[in-house]
């Protein structure tokens, strides 16, 4: 159990799983710089979050910018959107009659991505909710907004385990406050800090290869 004041972003289990160069950057080291990417992220969860704002439509409750924590995890953060769905299996809610089940849903600007980097984020939040409602949360939903669609989310041991296991190192390396070194990928060229990280410098270079080099130079 980690105490509020060591808890960290829970979007920043996303960065982590993208790359976690990425993260220590952003979240030990506190830089930031911005793309298109990021920009039109912005602005897409600008939309989304109304905080704490509530709609009622039938046996649906739709809740915006919730803000969640978790004691397990170490973490809070903001869910884009909660639904609480009336039913008779799911549990009390201050001010509402009834028992509700929850459902998060986190939007996301572009196409799903190669790897859960998203599944992991919105998998974190669920666990953030059962902690805070004391209730179980089986599944939630991506909204993408580039082909507009839901993607259905399970939240399986596994992805359960990876989350616990994520936000573990996440803690270590921030108490450490080291940056970790990483090898460069395709996916270096989509990173908005690319030109802060600097990839390029993290390629490790054999001895030979710099023996060589020194050679040719001092020749």
């Amino acid at each position: 159990m980690y105490s509020e004041e060591d808890y960290l972003m829970l979007s920043g289990i996303q960065h982590f799983a993208f790359c976690r160069r990425q993260w220590a950057i952003i979240h030990i080291e506190q830089q930031w710089a911005e793309n298109y990417r990021t920009t039109a992220g912005e602005l897409m969860h600008k939309k989304v979050h109304d905080e704490g704002s509530f709609e009622k439509r039938g046996d649906l409750l739709i809740v915006r910018g919730l803000r969640v924590s978790s004691h397990e995890l170490g973490v809070s953060g903001q869910c884009d959107v909660v639904e609480f769905h009336q039913e008779e299996t799911g549990v009390g809610v201050f001010g509402y009659d009834g028992k509700w089940n929850l459902v998060p849903v986190e939007y996301k600007h572009g196409a799903p991505k190669g790897n859960n980097a998203d599944e992991l984020q919105l998998c974190a939040q669920a666990i953030c909710l059962e902690e805070m409602f004391q209730t179980s949360i089986p599944d939630g939903y991506l909204y993408y907004g580039e082909n507009r669609r839901r993607s259905y989310v399970e939240f399986t041991d596994d992805l359960r385990k990876e989350v616990k296991k994520i936000t573990e190192e996440m803690h270590d390396l921030f108490t450490k406050g080291y940056t970790p070194n990483v090898k460069p990928t395709k996916q270096c060229k989509a990173c908005s800090l690319e030109n802060l990280c600097v990839p390029k410098l993290q390629k490790t270079m054999k001895v030979r290869e710099y023996i060589e080099q020194s050679i040719k130079i001092n020749d």
